[in-house]
């Protein structure tokens, strides 16, 4: 999750939202992503996608069975569905999102029945240091838009 952690920095200094992510197959970092989707213009591009497409270009398959996924925040329901559809194992994160968070707190996306995949989250995971990085990034913005 600290390999996370400094992702989501990353996208920070890039004025993006601070979340960061990336996956690990058999102890094995194989996808690492930000947040862009200001900077590449692309509504997909969560830490959590980018992650993921970045795995499936090192794996060499759009299946990314036997791998699990950190990320800073709890995932949204776009990324819900494209971590079902990777077949993602396990995903770990940070923060909970209270407003859109689609694990656990808004909608319980990987435990709805017709799904032909599970997957398992845990959450709570550093999650102060992620908290804590979303409520610095925002008190600046509001702080900017102030001056």
């Amino acid at each position: 999750m600290r390999m996370a952690l400094a992702q989501a920095r990353r996208g920070a200094a890039l004025n993006e939202v601070p979340v960061g992510a990336l996956v690990v197959k058999e102890n094995r970092l194989v996808g690492v992503g930000f947040n862009q989707p200001i900077g590449t213009h692309d509504p997909t591009a969560h830490a959590e996608m980018v992650a993921m497409r970045d795995a499936a270009r090192t794996l060499g398959n759009y299946r990314l069975s036997g791998c699990d996924l950190y990320v800073t925040l709890e995932p949204c329901g776009m990324c819900v569905g494209g971590i079902v559809h990777a077949r993602i194992r396990r995903v770990v994160f940070g923060a909970s999102e209270p407003k859109s968070g689609a694990c656990v707190s808004q909608h319980r996306g990987f435990e709805q029945p017709w799904l032909n995949h599970r997957v398992e989250a845990t959450g709570g995971v550093l999650a102060p240091q992620a908290s804590a990085l979303m409520s610095e990034f925002f008190a600046r913005r509001r702080q900017e838009s102030k001056q």
